[in-house]
């Protein structure tokens, strides 16, 4: 078999990379106030493995590649990984290249990253309230977050996407303002339904907004029209008042969308997942280090996609969250 296909015949194009599980934030959603304890440094995979593990995914057929973490800009060589990356071409061309951040980072180093090769990015941006961005965060850095962003719009990185993770009585009385904000500057809100995947394992589904509840804000305040998307994107987007700008919502708890998923993940310590709610995973890091050839790897990431369920199951009655937290997975 070749190509990344699992045993459902979905093709597995988008390869999710993390570059680090450490975070400048400590969102409430994601980890404690003290963290949670880091992967050690020699469990973590060097440029070389890193690359090496991409060159073989674009070899089977990944076309777009997304640098994630905990924080992928606080990885020291983010820009010669993004450099390195922007390099390879498969069979179906040269990969697109983004990034997901807090943005803390991007003022000193968007325009590196778009020299390097880096051409859009996805930026974590829950309120614009300063006093409930320290609560969320447990960081004042609001004004740091937005300075990013607008670096990012400087250096000419395009589509600029603003994720948010709405939340029942912290910042669902800010679903329009976001969104206000966003559009009038030219980028893409989408809003994310809250995922099982806290380092605490707290996640309670009737504290989560739902798809419908998120559409209701926004139908008051403009008129919602579906727009054309990536039958293989987690959003469905909506034009605003007919258009330009456009409004998504990722929906992963109440309208799955597992049937098109075309996404695998590795870990910073080279663990390959074949689904965000994954419990088991691949290790590719050790077959690595044992000297395994690039044939070997391509044999076990297509061994592990055929493992991949048919759906991740949150509403089973069974279903168990991952041990991992997002911080360690890697969105």
């Amino acid at each position: 078999m070749s190509g990344l296909v699992d045993g459902f015949g979905r093709v597995h194009r988008d390869l999710r990379i993390s570059l680090t599980d450490r975070c400048s934030l400590r969102c409430t959603y994601c980890m404690p106030a003290d963290g949670v304890p880091w992967l050690q440094k020699d469990s973590l995979l060097s440029t070389e493995e890193l690359v090496r593990l991409a060159s073989v995914a674009v070899g089977l057929g990944v076309t777009e590649i997304r640098l994630t973490g905990g924080e992928p800009l606080l990885r020291p060589d983010v820009v010669d990984v993004v450099g390195r990356l922007a390099s390879l071409t498969g069979p179906a061309g040269p990969v697109e290249l983004s990034l997901t951040t807090n943005a803390l980072r991007l003022p000193a180093l968007a325009a590196p990253l778009v020299d390097a090769g880096l051409r859009r990015v996805n930026i974590s941006l829950d309120t614009l309230r300063r006093d409930r961005f320290l609560e969320l965060t447990r960081r004042d850095r609001l004004v740091d977050t937005l300075a990013g962003i607008a670096a990012a719009d400087a250096a000419g990185l395009s589509p600029i996407k603003i994720n948010a993770v709405a939340m029942r009585g912290v910042n669902d009385d800010e679903i329009v303002d976001l969104t206000a904000y966003a559009a009038d500057r030219g980028y893409q809100m989408r809003f994310i339904e809250q995922m099982p995947l806290d380092a605490g394992h707290t996640w309670d589904r009737a504290s989560m907004v739902t798809r419908e509840e998120i559409l209701d804000a926004l139908g008051d305040r403009w008129s919602l029209s579906p727009a054309d998307a990536d039958p293989h994107a987690p959003a469905r987007l909506f034009s605003l008042d007919g258009g330009p700008a456009t409004v998504g919502v990722i929906a992963s708890v109440t309208r799955p969308f597992c049937g098109t998923c075309d996404r695998i993940r590795l870990t910073a310590d080279g663990q390959i997942r074949n689904c965000l709610f994954a419990r088991e995973e691949s290790d590719l890091r050790a077959l690595l280090r044992s000297g395994a050839d690039d044939a070997a790897l391509a044999d076990a990431m297509q061994a592990a996609l055929r493992l991949k369920k048919a759906g991740h199951g949150i509403d089973d009655p069974g279903f168990l969250q991952p041990d991992r937290p997002m911080s360690a997975i890697g969105g």
